[in-house]
């Protein structure tokens, strides 16, 4: 029995851009999944997955679609993370050159389901390592990356960008733009999320900033713009010192883009009522800046602050229902002590 852990993650930049090839900068956070595999004889694979939301559910299903677990959550969310769970074991099963092997697998998760903090790249990325470790067979965590984004490259149809998995297998802060994926230096940075509750469907909201690029040129021009703004962020990160606090001139300026952003992902129509609604309380609230994190439609947002005064004004806004700080996590995938 091995169980490995993968951070959840927050974008301070690039969102929806990173699908067209354009640089994006996720940052992995204390948020884990933790994935627990036990090989078994027989080829079955059981899951029992608990707490993958803020509220908490337990799901257990089979190996096979129709024992869809009956549970109050969104079935889109349910049919995709069994997906990933699938996606994952077959990676595993790969890696191992074990194509019948089984397992016993139980996920248990600090990241709500779809809400934009990267829950599906952490349990795959965590399952694929767990899986693999429990057949003998340890693999780089770039090559844990690899496999996870082939995994949810075939759930998401093809949509996906290699920017959470990477992000989620390697920690800290990490710059993606095409096939050029590495980590990078970054201070501690001040990361507020508030959660609405909700989840957005991601295959939806990729499609629809699709079908707006090809149909608008300034549409097209608005996803550019959003890698201009990484671009940015990159060159303002490259002249921070990672070993000591951030300075206020460096998170104004990190903040003044993040504002930019949201606001170019607003454009794009994937934004949403609650999450501009938590993302005006964090700027009135004096934070740096604000964004909605993820694939938007409803989920999350991010804000810097290094004060109390964006988690105070989260708890009193209509629609949040729910405030933390983020800390940076500088491990990506790891091995758990049973």
């Amino acid at each position: 029995m091995t169980t490995c852990s993968a951070p959840g993650k927050v974008y301070l930049f690039g969102e929806h851009a990173v699908v067209y090839g354009e640089p994006a900068i996720p940052c992995a956070i204390e948020r884990r999944a933790r994935v627990t595999a036990e090989p078994r004889n027989d080829g079955r694979v059981r899951v029992e997955a608990n707490d993958l939301s803020l509220d908490g559910f337990t799901v257990s299903w089979g190996d096979s679609v129709e024992d869809r677990p009956d549970i109050d959550v969104p079935t889109q969310l349910v049919e995709a993370g069994m997906g990933y769970v699938d996606e994952a074991v077959g990676q595993a099963r790969d890696a191992a050159d074990a194509p019948d092997a089984g397992f016993d697998i139980t996920i248990e998760s600090d990241i709500p389901l779809g809400a934009g903090l990267g829950s599906s790249a952490a349990v795959v990325v965590a399952g694929i390592d767990a899986g693999t470790r429990s057949l003998g067979v340890e693999l780089p965590p770039g090559e844990v990356a690899d496999r996870a984004y082939r995994a949810e490259y075939a759930v998401q149809d093809g949509q996906a960008s290699r920017a959470d998995t990477f992000c989620s297998a390697m920690g800290g802060a990490v710059r993606v733009e095409g096939e050029d994926r590495r980590t990078i230096d970054a201070p501690e940075l001040p990361f507020v999320v508030g959660y609405d509750g909700g989840a957005g469907d991601t295959g939806e909201l990729v499609s629809g900033v699709r079908a707006l690029r090809e149909e608008y040129g300034f549409a097209a021009d608005t996803v550019t713009a959003i890698g201009d703004v990484v671009r940015r962020g990159t060159e303002v990160l490259r002249g921070a010192d990672p070993s000591g606090e951030p300075a206020p001139d460096l998170l104004a300026e990190l903040g003044r883009l993040m504002d930019f952003d949201h606001g170019l992902l607003s454009a794009l129509g994937v934004s949403s009522r609650s999450l501009d609604a938590m993302v005006w309380a964090a700027r009135e609230a004096d934070a740096y800046g604000a964004k909605l994190t993820g694939a938007g439609g409803g989920g999350c947002i991010v804000a810097l602050d290094d004060t109390g005064g964006t988690e105070t004004a989260l708890d009193y806004t209509p629609g949040c229902e729910a405030t933390f700080r983020a800390e940076l996590a500088a491990d990506g995938v790891r091995v758990e002590e049973s």
